[in-house]
């Protein structure tokens, strides 16, 4: 099955100008996301992976389900306020403007392998940020992995560029 075909490209959303790739109906049919899952973990089932981290939202679905194929555990790294425990946070460039993510502090221990998992990879300012977090909190971040690379805006090249191998299961081109 050709992955590409079962995201959804959204015009205009969430402003002029940009192609929103939305991976919801690949989500709904089965046998997408049962490929998506199974082409995530294939390269990691057998390395010793302890953890998945899912980055807020989307990230959460398939890191957890590649967390369970995995048998590791999962870790989500959330918005700030959004976990009850105690947290560390960072703070993280948007496209408009500044946020913050927070993990909890007890979520990863130091040395433990980690793999990054979210829906997309665009700009790299939040993957980055989640990948420093880990490695903050002394996680080797091993590998990250995600669906959708949108190569031209250069997220993928960013987290390379902080020794974090990248894998993606579709590209498109543009924003």
């Amino acid at each position: 099955m050709n992955l590409k075909d079962t995201i959804r490209s959204i015009r205009d959303y969430p402003k002029p100008g940009i192609i929103f790739r939305d991976i919801t109906t690949l989500l709904g049919n089965p046998r997408a996301f049962r490929q998506s899952v199974d082409e995530l973990v294939q390269p990691y089932a057998g390395t010793g992976v302890e953890k998945v981290a899912g980055i807020e939202a989307r990230g959460f679905i398939l890191g957890g389900a590649v967390a369970h194929q995995l048998s590791a555990g999962f870790v989500p790294i959330r918005k700030k306020g959004k976990l009850p425990h105690e947290t560390v946070s960072i703070a993280y460039s948007l496209e408009y403007g500044v946020d913050q993510m927070e993990i909890h502090r007890d979520a990863v221990l130091a040395g433990e392998k980690v793999i990054l998992c979210d829906d997309l990879i665009a700009t790299g300012g939040t993957a980055c940020a989640a990948a420093q977090l880990l490695r903050n909190l002394g996680a080797e971040v091993v590998a990250a992995c995600f669906v959708i690379d949108l190569p031209d805006l250069g997220g993928a090249a960013k987290l390379r560029g902080m020794d974090v191998p990248v894998r993606a299961l579709v590209e498109f081109e543009g924003h």
